[in-house]
């Protein structure tokens, strides 16, 4: 076979597995379209009977689970949807600036050998179950940090948010989010590790030798590179947090109603800790009652992902 017969199979070669690839990504991103419109289409099927069923048999549902406080779906799953994002905003806030510096410790001030020893420890970290996290939460964390919200209630009780008196023991939203920022710290700081130790050395040491000092070179070099990444790692953390089901079921006393005071006892309650609890003694309408609020979960999840990806586009540019 000449060079040129050789040369035209390796191109003909080359274009057969061009295609192949190409076939295989499109099969791919098809699955995960069709991944999320059946469970979609799951929840919506098994939900509907509380959308098109007997209401007044959906009010007694309704009533039966709240002990008569909520007479509808939406009084019911209203509260639930607030004490979710309370919950999970605030983990999220608690965990975001402390994920970062580590991640900028770990990439750009740690010796070589102790990053390595703390990714693999934030790594182990990320993989722990939630179940570990409800355990450590519940008994360790909640008699320990009593003392504190005590503290923080009588100091800063001015404050609505931490008005007194402080629950004990303290199975208190405040409670669940430090424990839920403790969960998706690992997950933030891993991802922004990853994204800030891709930063283009050139600009690094471009920034360096034109006399700026370390921390003006990351703030010049490497965050602006990775903010993109770094939202996308919040937001990652945040679905978790809003889905987290165990350690929140462990520790929080739960209620149903709009309040912000952290640390009182029975004011918040999760979507996925309120299926949970309520499932094994739900009758079918029950459970549909319960997979609707799954759906409004399903939803939330689903929106806060398309503003993270808008804002990520946004902060790419």
């Amino acid at each position: 076979m000449s060079s040129q017969d050789k040369a035209a199979a390796q191109e003909n070669t080359g274009k057969t597995a061009d295609k192949v690839f190409k076939v295989i990504a499109y099969a791919a991103g098809i699955l995960i379209l069709v991944a999320l419109a059946a469970v979609f289409l799951f929840l919506l099927f098994r939900a509907w009977p509380l959308i098109g069923g007997d209401q007044s048999a959906n009010a007694a549902t309704v009533e039966s689970f709240t002990g008569g406080k909520a007479h509808n779906f939406w009084q019911y799953v209203g509260p639930l949807v607030f004490g979710t994002v309370l919950v999970a905003a605030l983990a999220l806030i608690i965990a975001f600036f402390i994920a970062v510096g580590i991640a900028l410790f770990i990439s750009h001030y740690a010796p070589k050998q102790l990053a390595v020893v703390l990714s693999s420890v934030v790594d182990l970290l990320a993989a722990i179950p939630s179940v570990i996290y409800g355990l450590w939460g519940g008994l360790i964390l909640v008699p320990a940090i009593g003392p504190f919200w005590n503290w923080v209630a009588t100091y800063l009780g001015w404050i609505p948010i931490f008005k007194g008196p402080a629950a004990s023991p303290a199975r208190t939203v405040a409670t669940v989010a430090v424990v839920l920022a403790v969960m998706i710290l690992p997950i933030i700081t891993s991802v922004s590790r990853d994204i800030f130790q891709q930063a283009p050395r050139l600009q690094q040491e471009a920034a360096l030798g034109l006399g700026a000092t370390k921390w003006e070179m990351i703030k010049l070099a490497v965050i602006p590179f990775g903010k993109s990444g770094v939202i996308s790692a919040s937001m990652l953390g945040l679905g978790r947090a809003l889905g987290e089901t165990m350690a929140v079921l462990m520790i929080l006393s739960p209620g149903l109603t709009y309040s912000v005071r952290l640390l009182q006892a029975s004011q918040s309650q999760t979507i996925a800790a309120n299926i949970a609890a309520q499932y094994p003694e739900a009758n079918d309408l029950g459970v549909s009652t319960l997979i609707g609020t799954g759906l409004v979960l399903f939803i939330i999840t689903f929106l806060v992902n398309f503003i993270a990806r808008k804002i990520t586009e946004k902060a790419s540019v």
